[in-house]
């Protein structure tokens, strides 16, 4: 096992390597800028200087009048030790802004991957345990919708639905108009139920796939030669199912899961920019269309490093939950 893990890791780094290359290389070549729309600002103002003086000043000054692979170089160097910029939108250090945001982005994404699993394993054994049933068909067919629903498209009806015709909920934001003037226990409940459309949207929208694999795999192990000589046995269908046939239903089950978990810090872009929630994903959206790259660089290395940690991760915990598997 350590040796497997240590060959993992390694093979990690380069990926990681060739990754931020390829991200480096793409936001270099976008045809808008940062730097370009600061310079077409700059050259605006009276008595300044031309468009073209401004570019090429501002980018000696980030680095850009170099090659790709030579600024590249340059941006590695830094990271390695731990020195990723300042932010060009944001204007404070890369990992400053991200360590204000980030942790919302756990908020939600630690909810609704508790309330997944939560709801999503047991209806799919629900449905695997009573197959053809009304139960069944009813399971699939929320699974369904919850798979082919858009994020965008949800989300919106949410907020058509609780905001604007109920008026249950703020259309957007992290906390209330009101939210200073509030105690300590207020201001809990005022940022909790800005939390509640953005986690039901992430969790109807992530719930359907995992919920089908469930069921699929519940029904295979239910077919299987040892659950039906346990049941021949006599054994109570609870124990049968519980003990026997759920143990083996995780063992697939670990590599979705191990996979999800790099989403509780990767945020969710497209969800907490509907919602103007101020986590990881919609401050990533604000520096990537501003052609951010200090903190672009970094969220998406962030996310290229919690991929394959999670895939690490999933290897893993499949040893563990399956005694057969022997890494070498």
């Amino acid at each position: 096992m350590g040796k497997y893990i240590v060959k993992r890791l390694l093979l990690c780094l380069l990926l990681l390597f060739f990754t931020s290359l390829i991200i480096y290389t793409i936001m270099r070549c976008l045809p808008s800028s940062y730097v370009e729309n600061m310079a077409r600002e700059l050259a605006t103002r009276p008595g300044a200087k031309s468009y073209s003086e401004w570019l090429a000043q501002l980018n000696a000054k980030y680095g850009l009048d170099v090659g790709i692979l030579k600024g590249y170089l340059f941006w590695l160097k830094n990271a390695i030790r731990g020195d990723f910029g300042d932010s060009w939108q944001f204007t404070v250090p890369v990992t400053k802004k991200f360590s204000e945001v980030i942790w919302d982005s756990f908020a939600l994404g630690s909810i609704s991957f508790i309330l997944e699993i939560l709801i999503a394993i047991p209806l799919g054994i629900l449905a695997a345990r009573k197959q053809y049933s009304r139960i069944d068909y009813a399971v699939t067919v929320f699974a369904l919708l919850g798979i082919s629903l858009p994020t965008f498209f949800f989300a919106t009806v949410l907020k058509l639905i609780f905001s604007v015709k109920l008026g249950w909920f703020d259309l957007y934001g992290k906390v209330g108009r009101y939210h200073e003037q509030l105690d300590a226990f207020g201001k809990f409940l005022d940022i909790a139920s800005h939390y509640v459309l953005p986690v039901v949207t992430l969790t109807i929208v992530n719930i359907g796939s995992l919920m089908r694999y469930t069921r699929t795999n519940m029904l295979e192990v239910l077919n299987s030669d040892y659950i039906r000589t346990a049941r021949a046995k006599g054994l109570p269908e609870s124990k049968v199912i519980n003990k026997h046939a759920f143990r083996n239903t995780l063992i697939p089950l670990v590599t979705i899961l191990g996979g999800s978990l790099p989403g509780l810090f990767a945020g969710a872009m497209v969800t907490e920019t509907l919602f103007q929630i101020p986590g990881i994903g919609y401050t990533s959206y604000l520096a990537i269309r501003s052609g951010d790259i200090p903190f672009t660089m970094f969220y998406m290395t962030f996310m290229a490093l919690l991929t394959l940690l999670g895939a690490l991760i999933s290897d893993i915990l499949y040893a563990v939950v399956d005694p057969r598997v022997r890494i070498s």
